[in-house]
């Protein structure tokens, strides 16, 4: 909930509760929600957690909002609500849940297929490389579990009520609220991820894994390089308006590592109709194209420095990093970046 402060003889005292709206009282569609979720939820506002999207859901097809996998292979299903949904949309995602948990692998292979048609790899070796696994999962090891996720009104109580008591009945099933608040004919969203609603404060430093984007283009790294830009293209351009001056970003190159570190500065710039970036100050030494990559930090010892499990297969690695262990990353990447002597 959201409370403004209210100042008593020049020091904080009432607490005055901000009412919220719902979607609904916007004249918006559930899908607007949708769209809202399923492009930020498994980045902006899951930043602490590491779930793969597989699928979403398609026009008149009964199917869940969104499909994901863990780290484990099991499927997280996501059922997004707007207004005040009732008991009955809890039956509905048990319905979802109850399909979904019978996919098999070439199932599940199929629906992440129809979902990023820009792979060509197996799903699941695109899982063993986003979660950085020693090994593929087995096809047996995938879908052994399910769990499945009601994203709705915070003041839904019906709804509310009904997951709770399916999570008495021992299924794996949460509730998530969300809010809208208007506020000076301003809209904001509240939203609160599962389990501590932990996020890095947007204002503070941060250290960020970013992609270098060879999975499209070997030569993005060298434009970044040449250039001094942390850049991002596509469809996915605007992630790097979750950099802020003086973030640390890390350039993350596929099938590597950690190549190189660097200040973030200014502000987000465009180039061209596919490109944005932002300028930055290299901290470490910087990769030339003419001799290659030579040194890097693997991801393996990336996870081992940091003491976190990051989700690779996003051009934003989450989580992020507080200040202190992305000084202690650079430390660590100056080491490794060091030539043989």
């Amino acid at each position: 909930m959201l409370y403004k402060l209210l100042k008593i003889d020049s020091a904080f005292g009432n607490l005055e509760p901000v009412s919220f709206l719902d979607f609904s009282e916007l004249g918006k569609l559930e899908k607007d929600l949708e769209g809202i979720l399923a492009e930020h939820l498994l980045g902006v506002l899951f930043e602490d957690g590491a779930l793969m999207p597989i699928f979403q859901e398609r026009a008149m097809q009964a199917e869940a909002d969104i499909y994901a996998l863990n780290r484990e292979g099991d499927l997280i299903i996501f059922e997004l609500k707007r207004g005040f949904a009732g008991a009955d949309a809890m039956l509905q995602a048990l319905r979802y849940a109850q399909d979904a948990g019978q996919w098999t692998y070439n199932k599940l292979e199929e629906q992440y297929k129809k979902y990023n048609t820009r792979s060509t790899a197996s799903l699941a070796e695109t899982h063993k490389e986003a979660f950085n696994l020693e090994r593929s999962l087995l096809h047996s090891e995938f879908n052994r579990r399910q769990r499945f996720i009601i994203v709705g009104n915070a003041a839904n109580d019906e709804l509310i009520d009904a997951v709770d008591y399916w999570k008495r009945q021992g299924l794996s099933a949460d509730f998530l609220p969300y809010r809208v608040y208007r506020i000076d004919n301003q809209y904001y969203f509240e939203f609160f991820a599962l389990p501590y609603d932990r996020h890095q404060n947007p204002s503070a430093v941060k250290g960020v894994l970013f992609d270098t984007n060879r999975s499209y283009n070997e030569n993005s790294i060298w434009e970044m390089m040449e250039k001094s830009r942390v850049a991002a293209y596509g469809d996915i351009k605007d992630v790097v308006k979750y950099l802020n001056p003086k973030d640390i970003v890390f350039f993350s190159h596929k099938g590597m590592g950690i190549v190189a570190a660097a200040t973030v500065l200014g502000p987000v710039k465009d180039d061209g109709s596919d490109e944005k970036y932002r300028k930055v100050r290299f901290l470490t030494s910087i990769p030339k194209r003419d001799q290659g990559i030579q040194k890097w930090m693997p991801f393996s010892q990336v996870s081992q420095v940091t003491g976190k499990s990051f989700y690779w297969a996003r051009t934003i690695k989450n989580p992020y990093l507080n200040r202190e262990e992305a000084e202690h990353l650079l430390a660590e990447l100056k080491k490794a970046l060091q030539p043989d002597t």
